[in-house]
């Protein structure tokens, strides 16, 4: 009959080999075999512990005690083994080689285009001075496009040469949107003053190509209908948002212009920041750029969308966020946003 000592160093035995068997295990089958082995029912930890019974009282707390623990350390060992075995056998499967454990090797990260941040940038700056967020269709019929903003039959604009025309629906002849203008129609069109909004996305014109100009761009509509605005609210509006958008006072300057849907109308010009006013190629030499276009909504286009021009008036601007991302980042040709070289990109 085992005294206590024989069934203890059995167990010390099989303390100090389960551990390095169960490594030895590679596969769920082997491990299986090792549970087998340590705790089957005809395993050794049931063997030794089956041969207690004729053991005194205290040596079997002695001897349950180190069995005890042998076998709890066991289990614990088999279940972090299992999962081992089973992740390295799916792995295996779907045939990935190396330890997935192993930190990554710095791969690089994706970020957004400098021109949807500049457009992000100026649409929450509008945001913040109160103005709504507006989407219309990128392919336009004429009449939203064209002749409910005041532009006559005959207008330049409308001539092949400079509008991109798609095929017609019904009677509609139908293009891609010159301008973002549109949107103002539609939303006026949709409500009740007064309005306040923004209408940001992507135009399309037909365009020489060179470092001002491009067939395809973005642009920020803005307008603002109500019974009392002026063109002192307008001027103060876009003081207000480049100097938000530039994080300082630059030297402005307004000129008249003409537009056809907005009377007076006015371009808006900024000390350009590529050559800081002494001349280069983005602002053609003359110091300044022109950002945007702006003015008071013809009466023309109210009656067009429903209001009466004696009741109702408002201003609207049009601002080109190539332009605006040029100066900010220092860029002298627009045609590096759409080249899409990754050494450009990254810089921003």
């Amino acid at each position: 009959m085992p005294e206590s000592k024989e069934i203890v160093a059995a167990l010390e035995k099989i303390k100090s080999e389960y551990a390095a068997a169960a490594k030895a295990a590679k596969s769920s089958a082997e491990l299986g075999d090792w549970k087998a082995k340590y705790l089957g029912k005809k395993g050794e930890l049931s063997s030794v512990m089956s041969s207690m019974g004729a053991l005194g009282a205290e040596d079997k707390k002695v001897v349950g005690r180190i069995a005890n623990e042998i076998k709890s350390a066991v289990e614990a060992l088999y279940e972090e083994q299992l999962e081992a075995v089973h992740s390295s056998e799916y792995l295996a499967r779907l045939g990935v080689v190396g330890d997935v454990t192993l930190p990554s090797v710095g791969v690089p990260r994706g970020r957004t285009h400098p021109l949807y941040d500049t457009l992000e940038e100026i649409s929450s700056i509008f945001i913040s001075l109160g103005f709504s967020v507006a989407d219309g269709p990128e392919i336009e019929d004429d009449y939203h496009n064209f002749a409910a903003l005041n532009f006559p039959d005959a207008h330049p604009a409308k001539e092949m040469q400079d509008t991109f025309y798609v095929s017609s629906v019904g009677d509609k002849e139908m293009l891609l949107r010159t301008h973002t203008s549109p949107v103002q129609i539609r939303a006026m069109k949709s409500g009740k003053p007064p309005f306040k909004f923004i209408a940001p996305g992507r135009v399309y014109r037909h365009e020489a190509i060179d470092a001002a100009h491009s067939y395809v761009f973005h642009q920020v509509e803005g307008f603002c209908v109500d019974n009392k605005t002026n063109l002192a609210d307008l001027k103060t509006v876009l003081e207000m948002f480049i100097e938000k958008y530039f994080g300082k006072r630059l030297p402005i300057r307004f000129r008249p212009s003409y537009f056809p849907f907005t009377e007076p109308s006015v371009e808006v010009d900024v000390e350009c920041l590529v050559c800081s006013g002494a001349g280069c190629k983005a602002c053609k030499n003359s110091g300044y750029i022109e950002l945007l276009g702006a003015g008071m909504i013809h009466p023309n286009v109210l009656s067009n969308c429903g209001l009466d021009p004696n009741i109702w008036q408002g201003y609207a601007f049009g601002i080109g966020v190539e332009r605006f991302a040029m100066q900010k980042y220092g860029v002298d040709d627009m045609r590096l946003f759409y080249k899409n070289e990754m050494r450009f990109l990254g810089q921003f």
